[in-house]
């Protein structure tokens, strides 16, 4: 299968890896993988603060650049959520019917990492190997909009060598949100701290997640504490493999 993929503006700028080790898992598993470089952004940051015009723009670029992709994967919860849920409406705000045509034709062949492997290509153990404990971090588009449910620790137990320990409160926000945390940092902050405080107690050695967006929230406040605690994309962990590690 040939499985086109859409890289975040998170992962873009500043985990490249990430979309390194998708790549590494779905060659492993014998799929090809292509990256179309006239590819943008999903638009989710223009949506959500009001700059709709330009959203518009970066949905038909979104269009226009996979309009003939047999299968699109994006490592990101945010993203594929941003599409599911805005797409239709915002094609509707557009009075467009043959916009409207065209992500009715594509939504259903965009897939969130964990949901391709699992429901797509019916794949829970992908060869992976991490001698390590792992907490999962679930983001809220992924429980709320996308409702991936126990797919990310399905796969995560076959990995090798990995022992999963269970977060409190798992369904709780870490307090990132997007813009939430440039606008609310207060509440943002003290939501984090309780996130912090459950992800410690399960002494966890790494906390993953399908969001590298919450993860670096996480991540950055577990670095600052000098926890000695990691955060990694839970790809990553699947690409891992006993000669790497």
């Amino acid at each position: 299968m040939v499985i086109s993929l859409f890289i975040t503006c998170y992962n873009d700028a500043l985990f490249p890896q990430t979309g390194k080790a998708v790549v590494e898992v779905l060659e492993r598993l014998g799929h090809t993988v292509e990256f179309r470089a006239a590819q943008t952004c999903c638009g989710q940051m223009h949506y959500n603060t009001g700059y709709r015009h330009d959203s518009y723009d970066l949905l038909r670029q979104f269009l226009k650049v996979f309009a003939d992709a047999e299968v699109i994967v994006c490592p990101s919860s945010s993203c594929v959520a941003m599409m599911r849920d805005h797409y239709p409406k915002m094609a509707e705000q557009l009075n467009d019917p043959q916009l409207k045509a065209q992500v009715e034709a594509i939504l259903p062949r965009v897939f969130e990492f964990s949901e391709l492997l699992v429901d797509k290509l019916g794949v829970k153990d992908v060869g992976a190997f991490y001698p390590h404990t792992v907490t999962l971090h679930s983001s809220c588009h992924a429980l709320r909009s996308l409702h991936i449910g126990t797919k990310p620790a399905e796969l995560l137990k076959q990995v090798k060598g990995l022992t999963l320990l269970e977060l409190p409160d798992a369904d709780q926000c870490c307090g990132f949100g997007g813009t939430f945390a440039v606008k609310n940092p207060d509440v943002s902050a003290a939501m984090l701290s309780d996130k912090l405080q459950c992800v410690l107690g399960t002494k966890a050695e790494a906390c993953t997640g399908a969001d590298n967006s919450c993860l670096m929230h996480i991540g950055g406040a577990l670095s600052r504490q000098r926890t000695g605690v990691r955060t990694i994309h839970l790809a990553e962990i699947l690409a891992s493999t006993e000669k790497s590690s």
